[in-house]
């Protein structure tokens, strides 16, 4: 049996992400495209296709990390705020893409929501099969 954490990160991330297109319920916004994904960024995503490449990140991070909510995933896709001469302080990413990817990837049925062991997000057994289809191809 493959752990997930044995298989290569990019290439099942990318391959995920393909899937992902295929899905019709998850879409980027049009306001996507023109807003940066974090404090410590620069500038939007120059990637065409960030929102699905996201999407698949959050979805591997999910099934890695058992219930998560929007709190903890955004400390995971934070980054660095540099800040000229003086040190550089790690800041968290932006709630509002990846609430909406949690929200889509709700609706389609690859996570659901859950109270017990803890509170947040888990992958269910359609996302997890989408996710071993990703990392079958790599």
């Amino acid at each position: 049996m493959m752990l997930m954490k044995n298989i290569n990160p990019q290439k099942q991330i990318h391959n995920l992400a393909q899937e992902l297109k295929m899905v019709e319920g998850i879409k980027a916004p049009t306001w996507a495209l023109y807003v940066k994904s974090g404090v410590s960024q620069e500038r939007p995503p120059s990637q065409s296709d960030f929102w699905y490449l996201r999407s698949a990140a959050v979805l591997r991070r999910i099934s890695i990390d058992g219930p998560v909510g929007v709190e903890r995933l955004r400390t995971y896709f934070g980054g660095k705020r540099r800040r000229g001469h003086k040190p550089a302080h790690h800041r968290k990413a932006g709630g509002k893409i990846i609430r909406l990817i949690l929200q889509q990837l709700e609706k389609e049925g690859l996570i659901a929501k859950t109270e017990k062991p803890k509170k947040g997000r888990i992958i269910t057994p359609k996302g997890r099969k989408i996710l071993k289809e990703a990392g079958k191809v790599a």
